[in-house]
């Protein structure tokens, strides 16, 4: 059977998440890690193909855009993109955000990596993507003509691509339900939600959409059966 491991997090390259996967005890290959960052690439070569593009990001995210063939325009040349790439970025400010601004008065179009609002950390959590993109459609009055990462069905795609079965052949484990489960739920897969993340149980007892299983910890898909599913008591 394949695993492969999703993240909406385009922190780091898919090697630095195997890695840390395999120091963890789950030895992992580069391949099997798919991000955000894969759906944003291959959404934006299909519908944006060559554009200019200015990114309100960490690097990671404009060096791997560049590479994939785009062009990446200075804060100070905002006015010539033709898309806003809006992701996960902790050095975000009112300068990124003013050249947004100047960027979609200009005509471009808004893109953001994924739609969760804020990072689970042991300290308490960092205000993620959503945030960010909140603020530029604050100030623009324009909305993301796509938001890539889970539970797009971009996202999806990319997760299916990689691992070649159809979504009624797929179990996915995560621990949110508005991305996870709901990435899921749409793509015809099984869904497993997992407490040991950002999820409670009384969170998970009414999850819309609700999973087809609700497992205390990783360990618990060694007891799952498929034709008897274990959904959260409402």
């Amino acid at each position: 059977r394949r695993v492969v491991y999703v993240t909406n997090k385009p922190l780091e390259p898919s090697a630095a998440y195997a890695a840390k996967l395999t120091r963890l005890g789950l030895p992992t290959q580069d391949n099997e890690v798919v991000s955000s960052l894969d759906a944003l690439v291959e959404y934006l070569s299909v519908r944006h193909n060559g554009a200019s593009l200015l990114c309100l990001s960490e690097p990671l995210v404009s060096d791997t855009l560049r590479a994939a063939g785009f062009s990446i325009v200075s804060l100070d040349d905002a006015e010539r993109a033709a898309v806003v790439v809006v992701s996960f970025d902790r050095t975000f400010d009112y300068a990124k955000l003013h050249a947004a601004y100047r960027a979609v008065g200009s005509g471009a179009v808004l893109v953001a990596t994924n739609p969760d609002r804020y990072c689970p950390t042991p300290e308490g959590g960092l205000p993620d993507c959503a945030a960010m993109l909140a603020a530029v459609e604050a100030c623009t009055g324009a909305t993301a003509e796509v938001v890539v990462g889970k539970p797009s069905p971009q996202m999806a795609a990319a997760v299916l691509a990689r691992i070649g079965v159809p979504g009624n052949r797929v179990l996915l484990v995560g621990d949110r339900a508005e991305t996870d489960v709901a990435m899921a739920r749409r793509a015809g897969m099984d869904a497993a939600l997992v407490l040991t993340g950002a999820t409670t149980r009384q969170q998970a007892v009414t999850a819309d959409p609700a999973p087809t299983y609700l497992i205390d910890g990783i360990g618990d898909l060694l007891t799952l059966s498929r034709d008897e599913p274990r959904v959260p008591t409402r």
